[in-house]
């Protein structure tokens, strides 16, 4: 795979985490003080974020997301710095980790809460779209 193309998908990767991780530290600082969110697309925000099936042994699920973006990000930092493949590789893998949390909580929204919460609904798209970008990574490595 040419470098060029490389770095662009590094780059993908790098803003997709970053602004999963802008989203998540916003759920996991709302959750922690306790203060509604502003939900102006759909109404079940509020109602997601104080579910029991928001914390996991009364750590914010949230929390998660903060440190896999975050993992993602330094990642693909190191990547860029260094450029090696194996980064990459190991950042591509990863991302079906993040697909599948962002499956299982997507199905908790709406099958068991019945309430979507619009900023999980945008970490999902997140984490899907950094799941598609990895997948073309290595697709691309393959050739």
């Amino acid at each position: 795979m040419k470098e060029i193309s490389k770095y662009k998908i590094a780059i993908v990767l790098l803003i997709f985490s970053f602004l999963g991780f802008l989203d998540a530290t916003y759920l996991t600082i709302k959750h922690f003080n306790g203060s509604s969110l502003i939900c102006n697309i759909t109404s079940g925000c509020n109602a997601v974020l104080s579910s029991s099936y928001s914390e996991v042994f009364g750590i914010p699920v949230a929390l998660g997301g903060v440190f896999y973006y975050l993992i993602v990000f330094i990642l693909v930092i190191a990547f860029l710095d260094t450029k090696k493949d194996n980064i990459l590789d190991l950042i591509s893998k990863l991302t079906i980790v993040g697909l599948f949390a962002s499956i299982y909580f997507v199905y908790l929204q709406v099958i068991v809460l019945k309430s979507i919460c619009q900023y999980c609904m945008l970490s999902a798209i997140t984490s899907s779209l950094l799941f598609i970008t990895g997948m073309v990574y290595l697709y691309k490595q393959k050739k």
